[in-house]
């Protein structure tokens, strides 16, 4: 299929977005926070949703200016040390919000705005989102991500009715928050790859209004990447238009695939099996960062690889049916709650022999054209590292925490998770998963292992 190439204005993706209608960016604006408020909502009251930090980075602004003219009730700030987006939070802004009528103004960055997001919309209103930091891609998203039972849940919700992104306060954001966004900005060139893969193979077509959004302006979004750490105004300003961008293609599609692949894939299974680093859970960017490289390695294999000469009838072969699928999840998950989520999750993508050959066919007579498509579509892996690197992010996954030999786990895990087609789905169809596993892994590969026996003083 033909895709749009230029990259749209930021009007012509607001136009194209489901549920939000105004998005203001730019420096010293927290004080038009009302009037974009009444705009969207009239008369209506307010309520401030913050935690203590983002309240003092622009919810007292904001507060003050609302009860200079407006009506506005006593902010609801949370004061839990440990607030995450978990869903008894989103149960006590509900219960706050019972006796009034107010609409949420959510101020803060991805916890905030989820937890509000949920709130508002079980409570059938829409809300209004004051970005604190350009940390993340959900602030304009369709969905909320909240973990919930002790597993990490997208819960469908509608996107902010009007967002205020005020660029000194995002420039200033603490700590390596901007890095994390700018990761999770990258991320949409691989997810991007997964789309197209998936759209080849039959499972999930291209939502061209989505890929319009997001993908063809993807480049120069993310072209300065040292911009990011070093706070310049125009690096931080493109990164919050792209994030922005993000969110509104996920809202035109009504889902997440436009800004999520295998990559978050790997964050998610992390964050299911509460992986922490130095005393805390690294940041989603981070996590997805790393997934990034992952899946970039893998294509790379796999880009390498005959694939229009495949074997069909040997991959046909490997392919279990649902009694050995159901065992190689037992095998490879020990967690109670992961095995439930992975059985739920393969079962829903599996398909049978027949369908499977008559899936790779149109494999091998698609790729010599698929592949160059992936390639044009992806950065390499060194060009990916560097780029990562100059934002302040980490490229090795001990980095955040997670071994190697845990990194090679997490490719067939994350395969397991969730029912949505990507490069993982396709080398495990072509049964090459393993074969990329031990390329990547091995002695010349992204990643080595050493040889169980070898110390680090005889590798080098």
């Amino acid at each position: 299929m033909t895709l749009p190439s230029k990259r749209p204005t930021l009007a012509e993706a607001l136009a194209a977005a489901k549920d939000t209608r105004s998005l203001e960016i730019g420096s010293n604006i927290l004080q038009k926070t009302p009037e974009i408020f009444r705009q969207h909502f009239g008369d209506k009251p307010a309520v401030i949703i913050a935690d203590a930090n983002t309240f003092e980075a622009a919810g007292r602004i904001v507060c003050d200016a609302f009860q200079q003219n407006f009506q506005c009730l006593e902010p609801f700030i949370f004061a839990d040390p440990n607030l995450y987006a978990e869903h008894k939070f989103v149960a006590e802004i509900v219960e706050s919000m019972k006796g009034h009528d107010a609409i949420p103004v959510a101020v803060g960055s991805g916890t905030i705005n989820d937890l509000t997001k949920l709130a508002a919309h079980e409570l059938d209103r829409p809300y209004m989102c004051v970005a604190t930091a350009a940390s993340m891609d959900g602030y304009t998203a369709f969905g909320a991500s909240i973990t919930q039972n002790g597993s990490k849940q997208t819960f469908f919700c509608p996107a902010p009715r009007a967002v205020v992104a005020d660029l000194d306060v995002i420039t200033a954001a603490p700590g390596k928050m901007n890095s994390w966004g700018y990761t999770d900005l990258v991320a949409k060139v691989t997810a991007g790859a997964d789309w197209l893969l998936s759209d080849a193979m039959g499972a999930e077509p291209v939502h061209a209004e989505a890929w319009k959004i997001i993908q063809p302006g993807l480049r120069e979004l993310i072209a300065e990447p040292a911009g990011v750490p070093a706070r310049q105004t125009k690096s931080i300003s493109r990164l919050v238009e792209g994030l922005m961008l993000a969110g509104f293609a996920m809202q035109a599609a009504k889902n997440s695939r436009a800004a999520s692949g295998a990559e978050h894939q790997f964050s998610h299974l992390w964050d299911m099996q509460h992986h922490t680093h130095n005393g805390a859970a690294p940041s989603h960017g981070f996590k997805v960062g790393i997934g990034t490289l992952a899946v970039t390695a893998l294509y790379e294999y796999l880009l390498d690889q005959p694939v229009e000469q495949l074997n069909v009838d040997a991959c046909c072969e490997a392919w279990p049916d649902e009694v050995a699928l159901r065992d190689r999840v037992r095998e490879r998950f020990s967690q109670g709650d992961l095995i439930v989520v992975a059985l739920e999750e393969s079962r829903a993508k599996w398909i049978t022999r027949d369908e499977l050959r008559d899936q790779l066919k149109k494999l091998r007579t698609l790729w010599p054209t698929l592949k160059g498509q992936l390639r044009e579509q992806l950065l390499s892996f060194d060009e990916l590292k560097r780029t990562l690197s100059a934002a302040g992010a980490p490229t090795q996954p001990e980095d955040i925490g997670i071994s190697r030999e845990r990194l090679r786990d997490s490719f067939w895990m994350a395969y397991f998770i969730r029912r949505r087609f990507t490069v993982l789905d396709l080398a495990v169809r072509t049964n090459l998963l393993e074969k990329a596993l031990e390329h990547i892994f091995g002695v010349n590969g992204r990643w080595p292992i050493a040889p169980a026996g070898i110390n680090a003083a005889s590798k080098r």
